[in-house]
């Protein structure tokens, strides 16, 4: 082998750069969407939740004839509660496995009766507080359906 067929394999600068604007462009145009999809999964997993829990609480109504009451919580999906309404016929295995808690890692709300129907169930939301608008505001059982 002489010199002249000798060849170094490899990129040049130009080369990585041109690969560098690609991938800075792809990023631009791609992050934006995956990125602002967290929280609408996140809105998503708390309206699901919402519905299980308000589906164990309908189970629970079923056994007993009443909904817990805003004291007993919704810990008594899992545990037996004490005080009124007595539950006559609380299922031994409970309800729920654990009571979930929202994708913020709050606790969900629950009131019996409830204000928009036999009891509300709901989330604070992104910002954690009670109330808000837009994407603040409070996720609850009675806009599952909108």
């Amino acid at each position: 082998m002489n010199k002249t067929e000798i060849r170094q394999h490899g990129f040049t600068l130009i080369e990585i750069m041109v690969v560098m604007v690609i991938l800075g462009l792809l990023v631009a145009i791609v992050a934006p969407n995956i990125l602002g999809r967290g929280e609408e999964a996140r809105l998503q997993v708390a309206k699901t939740q919402i519905s299980q829990v308000s589906s164990a609480l309908d189970l629970y109504k079923l056994d007993n004839f009443n909904y817990p009451s805003t004291e007993q919580g919704l810990e008594a999906l899992v545990n037996k509660p004490s005080g009124f309404p007595e539950p006559k016929n609380w299922n031994k295995n409970g309800y729920m496995k654990n009571v979930p808690v929202d994708p913020w890692n709050n606790p969900y709300q629950y009131i019996s009766p409830g204000v928009n129907g036999p009891f509300d169930l709901y989330s604070w939301g992104p910002d954690g507080r009670e109330g808000g608008e837009g994407d603040d505001a409070d996720i609850g059982n009675w806009a599952l359906d909108k």
